[in-house]
């Protein structure tokens, strides 16, 4: 058969058989007018040095497989030459498996500590990097609806939880001192070096916790001038996880953990699924007397809602 029906038939190219010949592993007899004439044992050398290759053997290192179809056996890894051709190319891959494992130990450790010490502090910090970073919202979020699912909630009395907090002491949210208390409930907030759930954005109100933590930081004396006498963030991270986040926005307050939904059993409070795991819906209680005196929900967009928040204490003042 010709050079072109050889590689059609062996699914390579032409220059990957010419290769073969120059390397010996292929040797077409010559006919009188000076073209090659490939056989069928050619065709099939051909195909098992290109099975080899795919898995990252190289046509050099094929020879001990070909020579053992040249004694006539059936397979080409029937010899003890061509086990040790499989033994050395898999020594090969585990030194490079290793070598890249390392590197990306390497990468990760450098993300983790960069996203620690840069992501995000300030505005101002922001501006002066180049940083991705989940401050920055998507312009084409989709926007939440009113569901009805927190309709219930004002004028319920706190249940008696207490829920573990970045501050320290532990908080009893029904036993919360005298004034207005704000309580904003989020998903969760990510990191640089860690993936949000797969089709977060898609989520009407799951992207932006970052931001919406920021809002508050930059107006927590707006927010205690206006009678808040505590603000808190809730969610179902854990406590060593919400303080690397109270450290790394410099959050002048604490985060609440509640990881086993407790409060949002007691009340009844919206919750959602994604990429197979369960994470609150985004909410604001306005807490008085043991009481939830209003609800925030939904919330959009989170980057503002603080000034939200800010706005319906002053326009109803205690």
């Amino acid at each position: 058969m010709k050079i072109s029906e050889l590689a059609r038939k062996a699914g390579v190219s032409t220059k990957a058989v010419r290769y073969y010949e120059s390397l010996g592993l292929v040797t077409p007899v010559r006919l009188d007018n000076g073209y090659r004439d490939y056989s069928a044992d050619d065709l099939r050398r051909v195909r098992e040095i290109r099975a080899l290759t795919r898995l990252g053997i190289s046509a050099d290192r094929t020879r001990p497989f070909l020579e053992c179809l040249d004694v006539g056996h059936e397979h080409a890894d029937d010899c003890p030459s061509s086990l040790a051709g499989y033994r050395a190319a898999i020594d090969e891959l585990t030194m490079r498996i290793d070598a890249l494992t390392e590197r990306r130990t390497e990468l990760i450790a450098l993300l983790r500590s960069a996203a620690a010490r840069n992501f995000p502090i300030s505005p101002r910090d922001l501006e002066q990097t180049e940083m991705t970073n989940l401050d920055e919202l998507p312009t084409d979020l989709p926007v939440p609806q009113d569901d009805g699912a927190a309709r219930h909630l004002p004028g319920t009395a706190l249940p008696e939880i207490t829920l573990p907090s970045t501050g320290g002491d532990p908080v009893r949210l029904h036993a919360l001192e005298e004034g207005r208390h704000v309580l904003y409930v989020f998903p969760l907030i990510g990191t640089p070096d860690v993936d949000l759930p797969q089709g977060w954005d898609n989520i009407p109100g799951a992207r932006g916790c970052t931001p919406e933590a920021c809002d508050f930081r930059d107006h927590y004396e707006d927010l205690a001038a206006a009678g808040a006498v505590s603000v808190h963030g809730m969610s179902i991270q854990t406590t060593d996880y919400l303080q690397g986040v109270v450290d790394r926005l410099r959050l002048p307050y604490a985060m609440l953990s509640d990881a086993g939904f407790r409060l949002a059993k007691a009340l009844r409070l919206p919750t959602f699924q994604a990429d197979g795991e369960h994470f609150y819906r985004r909410l604001t209680l306005i807490i008085r007397g043991g009481k939830i005196e209003h609800v925030f929900y939904p919330i959009f967009p989170p980057n503002e809602h603080a000034q939200q928040v800010l706005a319906w204490l002053k326009n109803n003042p205690a």
